[in-house]
């Protein structure tokens, strides 16, 4: 049996935003249901440096369930960064693998300096290696 190769921007997940590091966490939170995403993209504030990354889990593991106040936790206090970015055109296969070494869920799409979309396990098993 041979498997179809099928790659990381076969099967990524568009509904993600890009925002500034210093918004609030509650501020955030509002972006993330306004836009339907799981994950938010923090911006790089200058050339040399990088994107963070910012997932729902985060917001509840470091902010709800430690009774923190989300209108005065900032977004840079919480985020991931750097953030692990997978290409477009990789195997989801080997995908897989990369979160699972690193023990991470989901990830930023990232080709040159631009993110394309986000992507996570349940992309990859919904979208990608059984689809037809």
């Amino acid at each position: 049996m041979s498997h179809k190769l099928v790659q990381v921007k076969d099967v990524l997940n568009d509904r993600f935003h890009v925002v500034d590091g210093k918004l609030t966490a509650l501020e955030a939170m509002k972006v993330a249901q306004k836009y339907g995403s799981e994950a938010l993209v923090i911006e790089k504030r200058h050339d040399h440096d990088e994107f963070g990354f910012l997932t729902l889990a985060d917001i509840a593991k470091q902010v709800i369930s430690k009774d923190k106040s989300p209108e005065r936790v900032n977004v840079y206090e919480i985020m991931a960064k750097p953030v692990l970015g997978v290409r477009p055109d990789m195997d989801v296969r080997y995908c897989a693998r990369l979160f699972e070494r690193f023990g991470i869920s989901k990830a930023p799409v990232i080709d040159g300096e631009k993110v394309l979309g986000i992507v996570g396990y349940e992309d990859i098993v919904l979208k990608g290696m059984y689809s037809e």
